[in-house]
């Protein structure tokens, strides 16, 4: 059965492999990029031509905010031969006119269904294996069937309605900015109110003021923007496309937000004032959002980074707004900058400098409702216009999806699955909708990215995963309910590192009401989006169920399982080549950790830093003492550091040291001992004996409190300090309040599970472990309690602990069995289990930003054993 298109030119299938719905962008490379691969394909879009959100979008100064020479296609080099931008931000008309290039390139509008809107979509499973189909419902009641069904509906094309008293009363002109009139509107000497001051009432205020005879702007919250500087596309920014066009869509492809740029590197917490300057006025000076996003490495991260731009940002508005009252209210101060989009402006700040200009803050003053002759306010002012405009933005990501009555397997509807936030696997597809695919959907980078690129991307993987399961016989495909559920932890866990959260935006949904509050795109980045995608095929299609005639397959498993930032180091380490320390003669695995220290960030600053010597079983160890801001005398912790009883030193673990003595007001004195192979076995354990009774007889003299002392290690210093609790009970000396151990050594049993499943991989190998063990202790002596003191004959009496263990740690087994020992023995124990992370991730302070919960908690220990 056929049946014709809207505009009546041709006879269309009523069924197909392949629908989707939408002619932005997305769209048209899908039926382009479709039809290569001899999938029939239709294509349902409800404006009358295509574009998309271009389409709709025609408020004064719509313009794209990513610059054009990156706004492009990339896929195919005659395709940017044939075209030419004009500006550097190009505006809406020369943007649809290149959709409309597109589609006239290749030829594309013979299957598209305009003026059709797709409003129900129900799958079908059918009586075999090969009978699953979706049955769609259009706007023209025309019945269709297809294998595939594809929503490439853009992330920002469900208007949101005004949600303002009164509205409909109003008997002047109304207008939206994402449904503008398309011949245009004419403000001239009308009194004009803009409502909401996102990128679109941004954009087309200075506009609308040089029309109107009055303007008044109506700010709920105000919002950064930097000035665009638009004008021809600059030749340094064709230069490098003209040098090797294919090299730079490469490097956008594998970048972080689908625009070339090398990732900071500058810590803007730790930068001097000159630095922080020169760097955030060379990003403002390009007039571009991905290096005014990029000042520095840190600054989405944490606040006090942040508020070096943010601060900068508000400098800046005072410098143009001449009103002081109304340069204050335009800068924000309610979230951080870059967890709402940023705009790009012409001329907005200035535009408040002019006499018919007003700015209304709604926290101040709100909107008691609309009437018919304009606004009233609660303050009991009424203020008359000719026109109202709403700037009041998009039901962002998921509103165009669940505006359409998609119903998967069991009547299961996309609704009501998502009634309480989205859930997908790589923002693709989600569980109970079989050969369901969104484009840049929730879960993807989409809007934190170069749409363009990631639509690309998006495509790509959709069209070639099609063609491979029709090379396979099969015609099904969805996601498992593990693999999903891993994807959105994965999600939710790199918007948790980030300051994205804490801010009320429409990446979190708190623009609508009633939204359920998740943060909606994938900030991980595209690169590293990319990499999880082409992981998932090359691991056979994991976390996907294919089936078919050819019978079922699936690899179910999660591709994402470290923290996303444990991950990003243990890349940029694999990346760097370095030799594994077991490869190395120990003077050269010295020298490296040394420099490996050198290069991470310093940790947060405390009061004092002194350096000493303090005598040890066979001659001076040295130590380094943290002192808290806080009046003292503070409680003592006597901290042992890592390194295998090979590596290290008193110095080695400042970061973590300061971290824990700021966290938890206590004073940390870090306590070298006598490292194998030069002393093996029982040097460094009679050396954190000798320390901690010292410390315990010197605490006072040190400006310490007097009384107990806790203990502290991680890894072999972890194992030192649960020896001396040991060995104090055993052999005398100062009484002991807990003892804190971060991924400690508790025995010698490499058989363990964990040592098989994290033999490679995490920095910390099985064979790094037998290394130390080979250097520090003979083999016959393996078993005393002062190397494993897991194998103690009683755990008795011994101080209250915290035991940390890591996920993906060779010794993760050891240290949860020392902690069931300890309780079987009726020790108090805390065990935490720290998910996603390495052994040496924890202590990475300002660069693994997930630990951060896990060494709060630490110090909240510290603190609790002398509460």
């Amino acid at each position: 059965m056929v049946q014709r298109n809207s505009q009546g030119a041709s006879a269309r299938p009523a069924e197909v492999d392949v629908v989707v719905v939408g002619a932005g962008f997305a769209g048209l490379y899908l039926l382009h990029k479709l039809r290569g691969l001899g999938f029939s394909t239709r294509v349902f879009e409800a404006a009358s031509d295509v574009g998309g959100t271009w389409y709709w979008n025609r408020y004064p100064g719509a313009r794209c905010d990513i610059p054009t020479t990156d706004y492009s296609f990339g896929f195919d080099p005659a395709l940017e031969q044939a075209w030419t931008w004009s500006e550097k931000y190009a505006t809406q008309p020369e943007i649809l006119r290149y959709a409309q290039f597109v589609a006239n390139f290749y030829d594309l509008r013979r299957d598209i269904d305009f003026d059709t809107r797709v409003e129900a979509a129900l799958w079908d499973e059918g009586a075999g294996p090969a009978d699953g189909r979706w049955h769609l419902r259009t706007s023209r009641d025309e019945p269709v069937r297809c294998r595939f069904y594809i929503m490439a509906t853009g992330c920002l094309s469900q208007p949101k309605a005004p949600e303002i008293a009164g509205a409909e009363r109003f008997q002047g002109a109304s207008h939206s900015t994402s449904r503008w009139p398309h011949g245009g509107v004419d403000f001239t000497g009308q009194r004009v109110a803009v409502i909401g001051t996102g990128s679109s009432g941004i954009q087309s205020i200075p506009l609308i003021a040089q029309q109107a005879s009055q303007l008044t702007v109506f700010q709920r919250t105000p919002n950064f923007s930097i000035p665009a500087g638009n004008g021809p596309v600059r030749e340094e920014r064709l230069a490098p496309l003209r040098a090797d066009r294919a090299a730079y869509r490469q490097a956008a492809r594998w970048s972080r937000a689908g625009v070339p740029l090398e990732p900071p590197q500058v810590y803007g917490r730790y930068s001097p004032p000159e630095l922080r300057s020169q760097r955030f006025e060379a990003a403002w000076n390009t007039g571009e959002l991905i290096p005014i996003l990029s000042v520095f490495a840190d600054q989405i991260l944490f606040p006090d980074a942040n508020e070096v731009v943010c601060e900068k940002v508000r400098e800046k508005i005072r410098a143009v707004v001449t009103n002081p009252e109304t340069a204050e209210r335009l800068s924000p101060r309610d979230h951080a900058f870059g967890t709402k989009r940023p705009c790009l402006d012409t001329g907005y700040y200035a535009t408040f400098n002019q006499p018919h200009v007003r700015l209304v803050d709604l926290r101040q003053t709100p909107i008691e409702r609309i009437t018919e002759t304009g606004i009233a306010l609660r303050s009991g002012e009424a203020l008359a216009f000719d026109a109202i405009v709403y700037a009041t933005g998009f039901d962002a990501m998921t509103g165009a999806l669940v505006a359409v009555d998609i119903t998967g397997r069991n009547g299961l509807t996309l609704k009501d699955k998502w009634a309480h936030g989205p859930s997908t696997y790589l923002g693709l597809m989600t569980t109970g909708f079989p050969n369901f695919f969104t484009i840049t959907g929730p879960g993807s980078p989409s809007v934190l990215s170069n749409m363009m690129v990631s639509i690309e991307q998006h495509v790509e993987w959709v069209s070639d995963c099609l063609a491979a399961l029709r090379a396979q016989g099969h015609t099904r495909i969805e996601p498992t309910e593990a693999a999903e559920a891993g994807w959105v932890q994965h999600v939710n866990d790199c918007a948790g590192i980030t300051l994205y959260p804490s801010a009320n935006s429409w990446y979190m949904g708190a623009n609508v009401p009633g939204k359920p509050r998740v943060f909606l795109p994938y900030v991980g980045g595209v690169d590293t989006y990319r990499r999880a995608c082409d992981e998932v095929v090359a691991r056979n299609y994991l976390g996907l169920r294919r089936s078919g005639p050819a019978g079922e397959l699936c690899a179910d498993g999660l591709v994402r399982r470290l923290q996303p930032d444990v991950q990003m180091v243990l890349e940029m380490m694999a990346a760097m080549q370095l030799p594994t320390f077991d490869s190395l003669p120990v003077e050269a695995a010295r020298g490296m950790l040394a420099q490996l220290s050198a290069a991470s960030p310093p940790g947060p600053a405390v009061a004092e830093e002194v350096d000493g010597t303090l005598p040890g079983a066979a001659g001076p160890l040295a130590y380094r003492l943290y002192r808290p801001a806080t009046p003292g005398p503070h409680p003592v912790v006597v901290y042992f550091h890592g390194g295998g009883w090979v590596l290290g030193d008193q110095a080695s673990d400042d970061p973590l040291c300061r971290d824990l003595c700021r966290r938890s007001g206590a004073m940390l004195v870090s306590v070298n001992y006598r490292h194998a192979p030069e002393a093996r076995f029982p040097a460094a354990a009679d050396d954190a004996l000798a320390a901690v009774r010292w410390l315990g007889e010197h605490a006072a003299a040190l400006g310490g409190r007097p009384g107990p002392l806790a203990v502290a290690g991680w890894s072999a210093g972890g194992n030192l300090a649960a020896v001396t609790c040991q060995r104090v009970r055993d052999e005398g000396g100062p009484a002991i309040a807990g003892q804190l151990l971060l991924t400690p050594v508790t025995d010698t049993d490499l058989t363990r599970p964990s040592y098989q499943d994290n033999a490679e991989g995490y920095v910390l190998t099985r064979t790094l472990m037998h290394w130390f063990f080979d250097h520090y202790v003979d083999a016959a002596d393996r078993a005393d309690a002062r190397v494993a003191p897991l194998r103690a004959r009683s755990l008795a009496g011994l101080p209250p602990a915290m035991i940390v263990t890591a996920q993906f740690d060779p010794l993760r087994d050891e240290g949860l069995a020392y902690a069931q020992a300890l309780a079987a023995a009726g020790v108090p124990v805390r065990s935490l289990s720290a998910r996603g992370h390495t052994h040496t991730s924890l202590g990475m302070v300002d660069v693994v930003v997930s630990g951060e919960p896990v060494r709060a908690e630490m110090a909240a220990a510290l603190r609790g054993f002398w509460a």
